[in-house]
């Protein structure tokens, strides 16, 4: 079954629910798909991180990455673009470039990191702490389950106009001394005197970050690329509270990103090349389209855009047409403190067989799991709009262990006067008091991992997987007529290696027709449950 050909030369890889889709690996999978139809053995130019930072992790070919796009495993593609709406550890870049450079990856030389870029380091991830710090016991709320990456921080500096640029690193040092004093003058009044951080907190945050470091870079330490030391931010707290070491920490920041000096360039031009040379250009988004800062539920949101359009704003480059590829899982997870309609209860079968798989990348949190919820993904075609989607874990769905139930699709919430809601609503405090609406579906006890045509699935996998699509259409279009083009489905993950995709899914049309999708059930269950 021959694919549509993608619509662009630009191809946006996002989430379409609440992250940790799988996204990472989709690079390889389109890479791989232009090579063979195309016959060009460099179809891809550029892959580019569109937004955030290093809290958003992707693994690829069994690389774990977190600032980096997932790219960096596809050594013909001639460039790792770090785009201007990314905020940025020059530290960082080192602490991953090198063990991959060690293992046979080439990064450095293929990396660009847009001169606009904005470079983030220990301030904000020290203010992060204390923001939690003060929503939690100073506004007596709930945690915002922050990575601790100093992401939202460093993107507070754009909107606050205090920025300072990788481009600084290619001008005077002491521009960029005066800039990093300022910025570190503010961090500790804000951390002091506004968060009202007590002093233990202000000593336990420095050993909290080294602990995620050394746990992060262990494989780094390991190899011997790197000594311990180089993970401890114990060395940066002067022994009078609320101080910093501000010459040692001004100067590893200068030298780390002075050291990428000839990699900080103009992206701008280099992907307008790219596009005048019939290159495809990948743009790797980093969390998904529900914690977008605009689209999704302050405060369980990233700072940054995370859907399509930001693609050109990061980029820099003119808004044109673009493929977008939507990505999600067979079933859904959480992390931090969201409304979480769908979670599977704690007695259900499936929910520790799931939750052995499901950890964060960047953090190692566990993550919630829940079943699929066709309400946010509709709402994500229909406000977001994508051309093709990624399905992936369905494997992870077989009965084993002990179970054997039935599969459920959330198509519908309803309140307690059994009013039913087919989008998610936008006031927070009415969908937290929803009820998610169930369609049952059998499950299968065949071990699917090695399948690779569609044809070989069992039925009841087929007629699951074409509930969930047939359920995000209902939803997108509760109503009104279907469009006369609908999203198809490209790729269906069935395990974690590479290798183990089927590509020859049905069309849409064919895969409703002929597959059925059709629930043995329907009814309301329980409450709103947060995590």
């Amino acid at each position: 079954m021959a694919l549509q050909p993608f619509t662009s030369k630009l191809i946006a890889d996002v989430g379409i629910s609440m992250g940790d889709e799988g996204k990472g690996r989709l690079i390889a999978e389109i890479a791989e798909e232009l090579r063979e139809t195309t016959g060009n053995p460099t179809p891809v130019g550029a892959v580019i991180k569109v937004n955030g930072g290093a809290n958003s992790g992707h693994t690829a070919a069994g690389l774990k990455l977190n600032l980096l796009p997932a790219g960096v495993a596809e050594a013909e593609i001639r460039t790792l673009g770090i785009a201007s709406g990314v905020v940025a550890d020059p530290r960082k870049f080192w602490w991953e470039i090198r063990p991959l450079e060690a293992n046979g990856y080439p990064i450095l030389s293929r990396l660009i990191i847009d001169e606009r870029t904005m470079v983030s380091d220990l301030t904000h991830r020290l203010l992060d702490l204390a923001w939690e710090h003060y929503r939690v016991l100073v506004l007596k709320e709930e945690a915002r389950g922050s990575t601790a990456r100093g992401i939202t921080p460093a993107y507070q500096d754009e909107t606050g106009q205090w920025q300072i640029y990788f481009n600084d690193f290619l001008g005077p040092k002491d521009l960029f001394v005066r800039k990093m004093r300022g910025r570190i003058d503010r961090a500790l009044k804000i951390i002091r005197y506004v968060c009202a951080v007590d002093e233990g907190a202000w000593t336990a945050g420095f050993d909290r970050l080294t602990e995620s470091e050394m746990r992060a870079n262990a494989e780094g330490i390991r190899m011997g690329t790197f000594e311990e030391e180089e993970f401890d931010f114990t060395r940066f707290r002067r022994p009078e509270p609320f101080t910093l070491n501000e010459d040692e920490l001004i100067d590893v920041y200068w030298q780390a990103g002075y050291a990428l000096g000839d990699r900080i360039q103009d992206l701008r031009g280099i992907l307008l090349d790219n596009l005048r040379q019939e290159k495809w250009i990948i743009g790797e988004f980093g969390q998904s389209f529900w914690l977008d800062k605009r689209h999704g539920f302050s405060p369980n949101v990233t700072a940054s855009h995370t859907f399509t359009p930001e693609f050109f704003l990061s980029s820099g480059i003119p808004n044109q047409p673009i493929h977008t590829f939507g990505v999600a899982k067979a079933y859904d997870t959480k992390v931090g403190t969201h409304t979480f309609l769908t979670k599977m209860e704690d007695d259900q079968p499936l929910t520790n067989l799931l939750k052995k798989l499901e950890y964060g990348t960047s953090t190692g949190r566990q993550r919630m799991v829940g079943w699929f919820d066709a309400v946010e993904k509709g709402d994500t075609l229909r406000y977001g709009g994508f051309q093709d989607l990624m399905i992936n874990k369905l494997d992870a769905l077989s009965h084993r262990d002990g179970w054997t139930g039935e599969l459920r699709i959330c198509v519908a919430y309803e309140d307690d006067q059994g009013r039913r809601y087919h989008r998610v609503p936008r006031r927070d405090s009415l969908r937290g008091q929803l009820k998610p609406v169930f369609q049952f579906y059998p499950g299968w006890k065949e071990d699917i991992s090695g399948v690779r045509l569609f044809a070989d699935l069992p039925e009841a996998a087929k007629g699951y997987f074409a509930g969930m699509i047939r359920s995000i259409i209902a939803c997108a279009y509760h109503d009104e007529p279907w469009p006369p083009e609908l999203p198809n489905v490209r790729y269906l993950g069935v395990g974690p290696d590479p290798s183990q995709i089927i590509k020859d899914i049905p069309p849409t049309p064919e895969l409703l027709a002929d597959f059925g999708g059709q629930p043995t059930g329907e009814r309301t269950e329980g409450r709103a449950k947060a995590g």
